[in-house]
């Protein structure tokens, strides 16, 4: 039980680093997590690096000039790199110290792709080993120092079981005839710097979806939002945490010229206090401003909708056989890839996967008429 662990070495010098990258560079696997403050800083960052191989370490990136050691580490294909959920974490230690991957295995998405009800960290540690985690830390700011013990507890338990635990689902992947299919979706999840640019927008169309807003809202809507960006970056934290996003949509509604009329649209008595004038300001600008345009997406041809809707259906059925979520059977790239080229380019769409072009080839050409 976790009270019953060796405390985890704490790694906050260049000594213990190199001791740290030295026991790690000797490993055939090794379990990764990181803790990362995206709930309490503009700029999200990772504040916490796990570690276990018969040792759990915890690193503090913040304590260390130079995390570089780990770049081979985390590239060596002789070394296998477990992760829980790892997609998050590769993003951000890739954005953060221009990390890359191979070797990887997935705790979670094996035991997605044995259709396992509990999939996440906490359920899966209580069912497989009687150990049970407090939630509360996901939101905790890992960006503070010092960490509490109960941090500390939190954070080592993110990484001690994971190699026991990839011996139990590899086991079972292998018995289920999935281990190849994990494999495949293990190996694409380690191209992270190849993952698409968000095309999400600026803030202000985000939120525009929201609500039906006039040419004129959407306007101060836009001001608005670069006024809430700003005062986040100063203050360093998210903007949401400035000003609820609902309250910005109904100061863009409401076109307030005083402060009571922001208090009575939302914002409480010391955000009026802080951050009145700039909001007011903004207002005003989006008054006289030119009127923003709302982007219009571009709708896929009819042919390409038809395609879509085909291949979902069948996705769902060929799900419920395998006893999985749908997104197994056939992720979302494949899917929209299939449906704007056609069954023409199958191969070519599915070559990083030939368990799932072996396995559902011949179905999806039947889907789409190919």
């Amino acid at each position: 039980m976790p009270h019953t662990l060796p405390p985890p070495v704490w790694v906050a010098t260049p000594e213990s680093f190199a001791a740290l990258a030295a026991d790690l560079s000797k490993q055939s696997r090794i379990a990764v997590d990181t803790e990362s403050n995206s709930l309490h800083a503009y700029r999200e960052q990772v504040c916490l690096i796990q570690f276990s191989t018969e040792t759990d370490y915890l690193v503090d990136p913040f304590a260390l000039s130079d995390l570089s050691p780990l770049a081979p580490i985390f590239a060596d294909p002789k070394i296998e790199k477990v992760f829980h959920a790892a997609e998050y974490d590769l993003i951000c230690l890739y954005r953060d110290f221009g990390f890359t991957f191979s070797n990887l295995f997935d705790t979670m998405q094996a035991a997605r792709i044995l259709g396992r009800d509990k999939v996440g960290l906490e359920g899966v540690l209580a069912e497989y080993f009687g150990v049970a985690v407090n939630k509360k830390f996901q939101k905790a700011d890992w960006g503070a120092r010092p960490l509490t013990s109960e941090q500390i507890n939190y954070a080592r338990l993110d990484t001690h079981y994971l190699l026991s635990l990839r011996d139990m689902l590899y086991a079972d992947l292998a018995a289920a005839g999935r281990w190849e299919l994990a494999r495949e979706d293990f190996r694409r999840a380690c191209w992270v710097g190849e993952q698409p640019v968000s095309r999400n927008g600026p803030a202000w169309e985000r939120l525009s979806r929201r609500r039906d807003l006039s040419a004129r809202e959407l306007t101060l809507l836009r001001e608005l939002c670069e006024a809430r960006e700003i005062i986040a970056e100063r203050l360093d934290r998210p903007p949401f945490k400035v000003v609820d996003d609902d309250i910005l949509i109904a100061i863009a509604r409401g076109a307030p010229s005083t402060r009571e009329e922001l208090l009575g649209l939302g914002l409480s008595e010391r955000q009026v206090g802080r951050w009145a004038n700039e909001m007011l300001a903004a207002v005003a600008r989006g008054v006289e401003a030119p009127l923003v345009r709302r982007p219009r997406p571009e709708r896929p041809d009819d042919a390409v909708l038809v395609r879509l809707e085909k291949l979902k259906s069948w996705r769902k059925k060929a799900a419920q056989k395998m006893g999985v979520e749908s997104d197994i059977v056939l992720p979302r790239p494949f899917l929209f890839s299939l449906a704007e080229r056609g069954p023409r380019d199958l191969k070519s769409v599915m070559e990083s996967s030939p368990w799932r072009l072996e396995q559902f080839g011949s179905q999806i050409l039947d889907v789409l008429g190919g």
